[in-house]
């Protein structure tokens, strides 16, 4: 739920968890006590015979120079080489939008920014934009350590992985077990997949999302960002996460233990499942979503990835274990290719050699700053669109 409140303080949002109340009432708080404080001032200014007309311009410009003077004063002590910088991040900072927790769920790079101003606010992250983690997910594992931030994974397959984890060690971990439904091609040969159109791309066989998503799962670019995503939240080196198709989309994600065991987060394909618990963690709450019934989907298979059918997950491998600035590379590539495959400007088998060139002419940076994330996903969208000659 919006808040423009929460990005203020925080205090009062751990106290309202620490006794145990459902945090999706925490506007509800808010509102309830701003409606109290203004009939208690009211009260107070008539009492003392001072007219509505003068007292309520009167309340909610002190309640603004409240709120604003509270954002400044936190932007200012806290990040004042950021905020006092130039006019726009000044600007930036008197427009503050915060979730409660905070639900990163912007798409694509755009969501990089937002994210790293909420873990310096201390905001507890319910991560749904995946880019952010596989552009700067050093920065952003880094910045919410420092920060002392929890961030909580929305993606189905890193909620399965996650609540597989519960009450586990990191050391007993063997492997992490990520499926993929294998998107409306898994089926198709290479030679059809040289015709497929965005409209076909959009048609995923189990899952509703968004455009571009959906588009990323049919190349399996989505699961190779996951790939990337899963190794900075879980801190699980790259070549302990294996990714197995999983056509039924029942089995959401696994964990191999080094005792040989593996445990896994089953149901229905409903992103209304790892949305909410991460918003309610660590406590589950009641929800209509539909029940898993296991006679209905009695045969559960697995199969290893084709990487010739889709490079795109070979390609986020790739970025991932060259480290540095690649991973930025290839998501600013990919987000180029994938709008123009949409608007029918290049085909969907050319997505991964455009992105693939683009990684080999790309300006590689072993230990990128923020600045130079921004300065590589405006270079790496540049030379995208120069080799699609737009």
């Amino acid at each position: 739920m919006f808040n423009l409140l929460s990005v203020v303080w925080n205090p009062e949002l751990e106290l309202f968890r620490l006794f145990g109340l459902p945090v999706r009432y925490y506007s509800l708080m808010w509102c309830i006590g701003l409606v109290a404080a203004y009939f208690l001032v009211r009260k107070f200014f008539k009492d003392r015979k001072i007219s509505d007309d003068t007292f309520e311009p009167l309340f909610v410009y002190c309640f603004l120079g409240i709120l604003i003077g509270a954002r400044v004063g936190h932007c200012i002590f806290y990040q004042p080489d950021y905020y006092l910088t130039s006019f726009e991040h000044f600007i930036e900072m008197l427009l503050p939008i915060a979730f409660t927790p905070d639900g990163v769920k912007m798409v694509g790079y755009a969501g990089l920014r937002p994210t790293i101003e909420a873990i310096k606010a201390k905001k507890t992250i319910a991560l749904a934009n995946k880019e952010t983690l596989v552009v700067a997910g050093e920065i952003i594992c880094r910045l919410a350590q420092r920060h002392k931030v929890n961030i909580l994974p929305v993606d189905s397959e890193h909620s399965a992985i996650f609540q597989s984890l519960v009450g586990e060690k990191s050391d007993s971990i063997e492997k992490l077990l990520l499926t993929a439904s294998g998107g409306p091609f898994r089926t198709f040969s290479y030679e059809q997949m040289q015709h497929v159109t965005a409209a076909q791309a959009l048609q995923h066989p189990n899952w509703e999302m968004g455009a571009k998503i959906t588009i990323d799962s049919a190349s399996m670019m989505n699961k190779g960002f996951e790939v990337i995503e899963a190794r900075w939240l879980f801190d699980i080196p790259v070549d302990k996460i294996q990714v197995l198709v999983h056509p039924q989309s029942v089995v959401h994600s696994a964990v191999q233990f080094v005792d040989g065991s593996v445990k896994a987060q089953l149901g229905t394909p409903d992103m209304r499942i790892p949305i909410q618990y991460a918003l309610t963690y660590p406590q589950r709450w009641l929800s209509d979503v539909p029940r898993l019934d296991f006679f209905a989907n009695n045969q559960l298979t697995f199969e290893e990835p084709d990487l010739q059918r889709f490079p795109n997950l070979a390609l986020a491998y790739e970025a991932m274990n060259q480290g540095g600035n690649m991973p930025c590379i290839l998501n600013a590539a990919n987000e180029v290719v994938n709008q123009l495959f949409r608007e029918g400007k290049c085909g969907f088998l050319q997505m991964s050699d455009i992105i693939s060139q683009t990684m080999q002419k790309a300006t590689f940076i072993t230990q990128p700053t923020y600045e130079d994330y921004v300065q590589t996903d405006n270079e790496a969208r540049k030379i995208a669109m120069k080799l699609l000659k737009l």
